[in-house]
């Protein structure tokens, strides 16, 4: 074991930051750190946050750290940002907001940049994930960006998926329609005491109570949180979320679910590793060369099509690396 896997093994901050950040940064020498952290990985619970802009994913992810934390379980967050267009690096607006955690060493906060990434999910979301993996966390939430219905990817790394949902922001139940719905194992209504909550409800236990499920399948729960500026109600509506999270967890285990979840996600880290060995070196040598500069013009002027020139660039590529 070397000392940068011993120490973020033992749970050290800085060296797993540096870590993330390099990950993140696609600095070489980072790959192989990661490779040695692996097999350290995979006994975390993996919990992703997803909605809407607005919707409050913040707010909830940090009562859900104060829940955990109750139960005397290590918590990673990963608050997945856009991208600042001055430093291209995350905006650090989660953080600010969960300042309240973090003096605590029993949590580790971290955002990323979505850097382009489609699915509201950072490229390195997966990578940074392993390394809280490796830190011993019980629990790792995810929370991504917020950017409607390209929400999706979150299925791809997290056990449990919350959907959150706040009335009043448009038609909720249309962009379900479109993919979200299928992917919840919780449902979370947040600032449930604004006016059409309980319509919302209302349509959402519908579209439950038709949707077909197999004998002993998992029926998602719907979870109402009302107003942060009341404590104690707040307090107690977050707790039951927690509970019906350790409830869907209880299902995976008891059901086998788990092992295929953790198989799906490693298929998507294969795909994604694989593409990453191929593609990443060719776009750094034909950027480097100017070579891809040349071909997007001759695209641009219709001289191309980007279609018949990346079937030429693999055939070429990969026959190189054959040799």
């Amino acid at each position: 074991m070397t000392e940068t896997t011993a120490k973020i093994c033992a749970g050290d901050i800085r060296s797993a930051s540096r870590l993330i950040r390099d990950l993140e940064d696609r600095i070489p020498e980072a790959r192989p750190r990661l490779k040695q952290l692996f097999q350290y990985t995979g006994k975390s619970f993996i919990i992703g946050i997803t909605g809407a802009p607005g919707a409050g994913k913040s707010t909830l992810t940090d009562a859900l750290i104060t829940e955990f934390r109750k139960q005397n379980k290590t918590v990673g967050v990963l608050a997945v940002d856009p991208t600042s267009p001055f430093s291209g690096g995350a905006i650090l607006g989660d953080r600010v907001r969960m300042l309240k955690h973090a003096e605590d060493e029993g949590v580790f906060i971290r955002s990323l940049a979505t850097r382009g990434a489609l699915g509201g999910l950072s490229q390195a979301a997966g990578d940074a994930i392993h390394v809280m993996e490796a830190m011993g966390k019980n629990v790792i939430l995810v929370e991504t960006v917020g950017i409607g219905q390209q929400e999706l990817d979150i299925i791809h790394h997290a056990h449990s998926v919350i959907v959150v949902l706040v009335p009043g922001m448009g038609d909720e139940i249309q962009t379900m329609k479109a993919g979200i719905m299928e992917i919840a194992d919780v449902f979370a209504i947040n600032k449930a005491d604004r006016p059409g909550a309980k319509q919302l409800q209302t349509e959402l236990t519908g579209l439950l109570a038709a949707s077909p499920l197999t004998p002993g399948a998992w029926k998602p729960p719907i979870v109402s949180i009302g107003n942060l500026y009341e404590p104690a109600a707040f307090a107690e509506q977050t707790a039951e979320l927690a509970r019906k999270i350790s409830d869907h967890h209880a299902h995976l285990l008891a059901s086998g679910q788990l092992s295929h979840r953790m198989e799906r996600q490693a298929l998507i880290e294969i795909s994604d590793a694989l593409k990453s060995c191929i593609l990443d070196p060719l776009l750094r040598e034909l950027t480097d060369s100017g070579e891809l500069k040349r071909i997007a013009q001759k695209v641009k002027n219709r001289e191309a099509d980007p279609y018949t020139e990346a079937e030429a660039l693999a055939r070429r590529f990969l026959k190189s690396g054959e040799k």
